[in-house]
């Protein structure tokens, strides 16, 4: 049987689809439209018409392209922008209307589960999942959590309160990023200290395109790049005191995240510099495979 899931995020529309058999999938297509979601939230909570009407026609255009390659199931749910918008519900019912699939709307900790769910291999780890308008960071083995926290800290929700014009910048909004960390860690009280960390997100695969200088649809290599806290630092310090001009003529750096790409960076310096991680490696899978695995029980998703 084919399947297939859909993302709706804060950033992005994404969709997975796969080929399930008994307790094993193999992966056939990804597909990924940028349409800042987030960027439609007000100041009451609402997303703007224009936002949804740009999501929904992306939602729609991944469901057509899911059942064009045969999927007989299609599941889509939705994370931070859709989760802390007031008008959420009638999103949900707009998405159902279009595409005739309802949407579930994930919380923190569900979103959590399926970002550790997807991008691990296994193993005591830690996960973070930095996303357009929230983060997730996640501690457990195998497919069991042990601790988990949900963050207002996405890269888009950054980017719209921090204005990062050059290095000088990077320590503000690194700040801002610590300030709601440790808020939630306040909450959880003692927190696990893997050894081995993994990073899922538009933020890992761009640091990974770029410590590796291939164009950014070469996704081939981005799976499994060791990043080092000095070089995620670099890294931010270099695009910094670029334009945005300067960044979107760089291959290596995906488009639609140009503008975000610093914010989204910062973050990740945020956590690692609270945590004490020194390195963590990118994963090129996350939510998606983990609503696979999750939904279906599967033991394993690999690549066709």
């Amino acid at each position: 049987m084919k399947a297939a899931v859909i993302g709706i995020g804060s950033n992005s529309v994404r969709m997975l689809a796969a080929e399930i058999e008994g307790n094993v999938g193999h992966r056939l297509l990804r597909n990924r439209a940028s349409t800042r979601l987030f960027a439609g939230l007000d100041e009451h909570r609402m997303l703007s018409e224009e936002s949804m009407e740009r999501t929904l026609s992306a939602v729609k255009n991944q469901v057509i392209t899911a059942r064009s390659i045969g999927a007989e199931e299609v599941s889509i749910f939705a994370t931070s922008a859709t989760r802390d918008a007031a008008n959420g519900p009638y999103f949900a019912q707009l998405v159902l209307e279009r595409t005739g699939y309802p949407l579930h709307i994930s919380s923190g900790t569900e979103e959590a589960a399926l970002s550790f769910a997807g991008a691990t291999d296994g193993g005591d780890c830690g996960v973070i999942d930095i996303g357009g308008g929230s983060t997730e960071v996640i501690v457990g083995e195998g497919m069991n959590v042990s601790a988990s926290l949900s963050c207002q800290m996405g890269a888009v929700r950054l980017f719209r309160l921090i204005d990062i014009r050059s290095r000088a910048d990077i320590p503000d909004a690194i700040a801002a990023a610590k300030g709601v960390l440790r808020d939630q860690l306040d909450q959880v009280g003692d927190w696990p200290n893997p050894s081995r960390w993994w990073g899922t997100g538009g933020t890992f695969t761009a640091l990974a395109s770029l410590v590796r200088d291939v164009p950014w649809t070469d996704r081939t290599m981005m799976h499994g790049t060791m990043l080092s806290r000095d070089r995620v630092r670099t890294e931010a310090e270099f695009l910094s005191e670029l334009s945005l001009a300067e960044r979107l003529r760089i291959p290596s750096l995906q488009p639609g995240r140009a503008d975000i790409v610093v914010h989204g960076i910062c973050i990740l310096l945020a956590c690692m510099e609270e945590l004490g991680i020194e390195r963590i490696t990118v994963s090129e899978y996350g939510n998606l495979d983990g609503y696979l695995k999750q939904k279906y029980r599967l033991e394993h998703l690999s690549n066709i």
